[in-house]
């Protein structure tokens, strides 16, 4: 499924005092199996453009087209388009409200008039999508669980619409390291595995760095930069000048490098950052 936003523009409470442009003639593309990285400095329009790609939000100018459809076109079904994009709020697990696990995983499949059968399939999927265990949680409270595995549980009741495109607004946000790291990799099987289109919002470039496949960049409303997470990381003046940092590994080459170590100006992930050290090190023990 792709995505294509063209010359979007949003202002809030248009034509009174209180007018405020969110968003400003922003055009981008998404094809099928990517993983966006949408970043940017807090009030740079990120969740205001999220919004709009589920259809909650209309524009004040512009189109959101779904495979070539207008989202906001007058004719066009948006309850189905809808459907194909799920979009995951900050702090989703404060929407759970059933009685167990399985029964609010359920409840999105429901709505949508399926089998009871299908039903318990769509929860059995989405419960292994997020790494929980159908025997263990399904008749289990949610209000029972760690805060992590209730926000797996409130993405597993997206999930289990199986929408074709997964927006999530600061997934992690909250969370201690092993609650975060559970999420991360929940999200790196489903983009692998199940080939999903996936676009998260994030304040943490080293999450960026480890999942990405393409950053977008915005600041006051615009989209300054779009690129592979080694072509954004790489311009270090611009992501400060913006209010952004880098990686801890790309900041720690930049470190090195100005020490005099001959490492690349483009790493950004622990791991080749990690190779290269190792080299620099059996190149010293040769001498």
């Amino acid at each position: 499924m792709s995505i294509e936003v063209r010359h979007l523009t949003h202002t809030y409470s248009e034509g009174s005092a209180l007018s405020a442009v969110a968003l400003d003639d922003v055009s981008f593309s998404i094809q099928d199996g990517e993983f966006i990285g949408l970043i940017g400095h807090t009030g740079s329009g990120k969740s205001t453009l999220v919004q709009h790609l589920n259809g909650l939000l209309k524009p004040t100018s512009g189109q959101i087209l779904i495979d070539g459809e207008d989202l906001n076109g007058e004719k066009v079904d948006r309850r189905a388009l809808r459907r194909r994009i799920g979009l995951v709020f900050q702090y989703p697990e404060y929407q759970l409200f059933e009685e167990t696990v399985a029964k609010d995983i359920a409840f999105g499949p429901k709505n949508q008039g399926l089998s009871a059968g299908e039903i318990d399939a769509r929860v059995r999927y989405a419960m292994d999508c997020v790494h929980l265990d159908y025997e263990k949680y399904a008749e289990k409270s949610p209000f029972e669980l760690s805060g992590g595995q209730m926000r797996r549980v409130a993405i597993a009741g997206v999930l289990a619409m199986k929408p074709s495109t997964l927006i999530l607004d600061e997934p992690t946000a909250g969370l201690d390291p092993r609650g975060r790291d559970r999420i991360l990799s929940m999200l790196e099987d489903l983009h692998r595995k199940e080939n999903t289109t996936v676009i998260m919002v994030s304040h943490s470039m080293d999450d960026m760095a480890r999942l990405a496949t393409r950053l977008i960049v915005m600041a006051n409303g615009k989209i300054v930069a779009s690129g592979t997470p080694r072509e954004i990381f790489s311009q270090r003046e611009m992501m400060t000048s913006i209010g952004l940092g880098i990686p801890d590994a790309a900041r720690l080459c930049g470190a090195l490098r100005e020490k005099g170590y001959d490492l690349p100006a483009d790493l950004y992930r622990p791991e080749e950052l990690k190779q290269h050290l190792l080299r620099l090190w059996k190149e010293a023990g040769k001498c």
